[in-house]
């Protein structure tokens, strides 16, 4: 019986890297609780939590909006699947509302057609040569909505039918020769995942099948699962020879198969292993390394090494131009280059879900991307990973506050608050505890409640304004930050979001630290609400995401705890100012990094571990690497996205 699972390839390290060379993700430091096999699932892109039934919606707040205690806890899969699902529906109600074709649909009736003749490929497969499009753009006399229509023409290739290799097959040094980079450009086999030494009948540990095969530079790895029967859940990564990790793909393929697509940076041999879902090995040179109790049944893999058609288009924006683009047909990876170039938001899903009511941007396709403009010039969109024809919707929209009265004001509310918590999943209605209900767990007084506001409210000024300000992108940047301490509430003004800094998950009903309403490229609603509960964040029995973890008799107190919250509010904040999460594994702080094990970092903790000491750092926006977990590839500016939707 065909299994049904409700999950799209959410969860991707490497996917579809439209050029060489790019850099992935360091291993992620260890998450509490874990084995060494789902550990090692996390650091290739993978989620271990449990799937959601089919067809229901996933447990739990949704990860992409949230700073979440435990990641490893968080349903990615499913919840990816979901946002596919509501994104479509959403584009369809979309167009119903509107009845007519809106200015925007007029646009794009401007088509473009891809140069590049039917049936070839080479002619536009990377920025360089990208297809320029000079009718595009948010300028007087240009079209800011069109569409691009052309066709994927990969390299043919006639798969070889090969039998399936004997195990034990478990491990890089196992592994069977497909002969993939000799005579052989691709294979189709047929196997199981349980049948070796290791599955239920034997070790229990998990059966996992490895197998082995070059491929030069510039050439796309594609490997890909179908399971016409049984319940099998595959999962699919690919390793190099040291057992590094560099792509992986969990529910990619037609009806929640994996297919995982890699573009090779250099010469070599690869390794990729068919396993179940949360059944990794801890060490891929290791069969007998997982944790057990995976799922097992058969599956038939397609392999191949070959030339795959990539279509680049070149379109000019200003400064400040919000960029949206979604794919429809045969691909199933959408991307933005700038200026330099580089990736900077590459995407296999369609999370548009997530953008609030207001927003302008396209959604409804296999994927969808966007991306705010820091510089005038030449950018890239391009698409890969299909066989057929394509029509993309590309818009460009300026900020919605550009020329407007009154700025957008932030306000920070310290006093507990009436929140429907229902826009977040949570339980409706509820009144959140103030502020003050939390400072003795850090060992605060309230004598000193003042002090510690106050420097949340500059911390998260240097963050949001003052760093903004000094970068120089927008000399029109306008915000106007207030707090409750000082300034009377203006909630339910016009063009006043709120971040609500109190409460705690059981009040709220709302299993995160941070939640914010939406993620808002442009700041199209500027008027939304996000949360920064205070229980995990002063939990006394400590832990990665407890500031009293990094309190000692060295700590300055007030100091800490004001620098980790205001970071934890800028977060949020800048969710809904356009941010996506960014990768909370590497070398890199990121005010935008997502939950996980090294909360410290976004806490600000120094290398002495200890918080509130001179060698604390200053952790702000800037360049980084989308988060892994979430699907995104490239580097994301979260500066730069956010600083053009404050403007006047």
């Amino acid at each position: 019986m065909r299994r049904s699972i409700a999950t799209v390839g959410a969860v991707v390290l490497g996917l579809a890297t439209l050029l060489p060379g790019v850099a992935h993700a360091a291993p992620n430091p260890s998450e509490p609780g874990l084995s060494p096999a789902d550990q090692a699932s996390l650091t290739a892109g993978l989620p271990v939590a449990p799937k959601a039934a089919p067809g229901k919606k996933p447990a739990g707040p949704n990860p992409f909006l949230s700073l979440l205690p435990d990641a490893s806890k968080a349903d990615y899969s499913s919840w990816a699947a979901y946002l596919n699902k509501q994104a479509t529906a959403k584009a369809a109600a979309r167009l119903k509302a509107q009845g007519a074709p809106s200015a925007a649909a007029k646009a794009a009736a401007a088509v473009v057609d891809e140069d590049e003749p039917d049936g070839t490929l080479g002619s536009n497969e990377t920025p360089a040569n990208a297809q320029r499009i000079s009718i595009f753009g948010t300028g007087s006399g240009q079209n800011p909505a069109i569409r691009i229509l052309g066709s994927l023409d990969n390299e043919s290739v006639t798969p070889v039918t090969r039998a399936a290799t004997p195990e034990d097959d478990g491990s890089i040094p196992l592994a069977g020769d497909t002969g993939i980079g000799g005579s052989r450009r691709a294979i189709v086999t047929s196997a199981e995942i349980g049948d070796g030494p290791h599955g239920s009948a034997g070790t229990g540990t998990n059966d996992f099948d490895f197998y082995k095969l070059t491929a030069a530079a510039g050439q796309t790895v594609t490997v890909a699962t179908a399971t016409p029967t049984g319940d099998l859940d595959t999962i699919v990564v690919l390793y190099t020879a040291d057992g590094t990790p560099v792509a992986s793909d969990d529910d990619s393929g037609p009806d929640f198969d994996s297919r995982l697509t890699y573009s090779v940076p250099a010469a070599g041999t690869y390794y990729a292993v068919v396993a179940s879902y949360s059944g990794l090995p801890a060490d891929p040179f290791d069969p007998a390394s997982g944790d057990g109790g995976a799922g097992e049944g058969p599956y038939t893999v397609t392999i191949s090494a070959a030339a795959a058609d990539r279509d680049f288009f070149a379109v000019k924006l200003k400064p400040g131009d919000v960029l949206g683009a979604s794919v429809k047909g045969s691909p199933s990876y959408l991307t933005v280059y700038d200026t330099v170039p580089r990736e900077v938001h590459g995407s296999n899903q369609d999370a548009t879900f997530i953008y609030p009511v207001d927003s302008k941007l396209p959604g409804g396709g296999n994927a969808a991307t966007d991306y705010v403009a820091t510089k005038a010039g030449w950018h890239y969109v391009g698409v890969a990973e299909g066989s057929g024809s394509y029509d993309i919707t590309v818009e460009a929209y300026r900020p919605p506050l550009q020329g407007t009265r009154p700025n957008q004001t932030l306000f920070l509310d310290f006093d507990g608050a009436r929140v429907n918590t229902g826009i977040f999943d949570g339980t409706g209605n509820v009144t959140l505890s103030p502020f003050s209900a939390f400072l003795a767990r850090w060992g605060l007084t309230r004598a000193q409640e003042d002090e510690v506001i106050d420097r949340i409210v500059a911390g998260v000024t240097e963050n949001l304004k003052q760093d903004l300000i000094d970068s120089g992108l927008n000399s029109r940047f306008k915000l106007k930050i207030l707090n409750s301490k000082d300034d009377a509430d203006p909630w339910g003004q016009k063009n006043v979001s709120r971040i609500v800094i109190g409460g705690t998950i059981e009040e709220s009903g709302v299993s995160t630290i941070g939640i914010a309403q939406s993620i808002d490229p442009g700041n199209f609603e500027t008027e939304e609400t996000a949360l920064v509960l205070q229980d995990v964040l002063s939990d006394p029995a400590g832990g990665p995401a407890s500031l009293n973890t990094y309190l000692t008799d060295a700590s300055d107190r007030v100091a800490f705890v004001s620098q980790a919250i205001a970071n934890v509010t800028s977060h949020e904040a800048g969710h809904f100012f356009g941010d996506w999460h960014t990768d909370n594994s590497d070398d890199v702080p990121n005010l935008m990094d997502s939950g996980g094990a090294n909360f410290d970092v976004l806490f600000g903790v120094g290398p002495d571990g200890i918080g509130g000491t001179a060698d604390d750092a200053d952790v702000d926006f800037g360049d980084d690497r989308f988060s892994p977990a979430e699907g995104f590839i490239g580097t994301e500016d979260t500066l730069g996205r956010i600083v053009f939707g404050l403007t006047s």
